[in-house]
């Protein structure tokens, strides 16, 4: 559904202001049948015993958490969520053409969101087949998506977001740099 092909074909039959809404709900009745219907895995992939090391983890995967929160505000929490689409179209205010920004996180990795996604799902300090089948299943997504909004930004941003790629690091920082 992110995809610009898709998004034509929908806003034929949706708004375009509750695309992005549209979009955000799917997602999340699509989570809420993988949550319901889920089945658990059993066994023990890994296990780490030491409290300061599980501590650090936690650590880690409270900061993952926090920095998706934060980076969604970084780039317009609202619009990301189809909000300020529909609170626009009820003001009858234009929609502005976007603009290319860093802010913070983003002055590091060119997707904070995703890299918090990551940290979020492999940072425990107790890993069951189920959490790795979900983490795993998430990760594909996630690269998956990655490479199709690379191209995406590409398009929209031009030059100005090549040369963002050559300077900032895909998910890690200084990783994934394009030459």
């Amino acid at each position: 559904m992110a995809r610009p092909g898709f998004k034509a074909g929908w806003t034929r039959i949706v708004p375009a202001p509750v695309e992005r809404a549209g979009y955000c709900l799917a997602t999340a009745l699509v989570l809420l049948a993988l949550f319901a219907f889920w089945h658990p895995i059993g066994g023990t992939v890994w296990s780490v015993d030491n409290p300061a090391v599980r501590g650090a983890i936690w650590a880690i995967f409270g900061l993952g958490w926090a920095m998706l929160f934060l980076a969604t505000f970084l780039i317009n929490h609202f619009e990301l969520f189809g909000l300020a689409q529909g609170w626009r179209s009820m003001r009858g205010a234009q929609e502005t053409a976007p603009h290319f920004k860093e802010p913070f996180l983003y002055k590091f990795v060119r997707h904070p969101i995703y890299t918090s996604l990551l940290l979020g799902l492999w940072a425990t300090p107790d890993m069951t087949g189920s959490h790795l089948l979900l983490a795993a299943g998430f990760s594909v997504y996630i690269w998956i998506g990655l490479r199709h909004e690379e191209r995406d930004l590409m398009a929209a941003f031009g030059e100005v977001y090549v040369s963002y790629q050559r300077r900032v690091g895909a998910v890690i920082p200084g990783v994934g740099r394009k030459g």
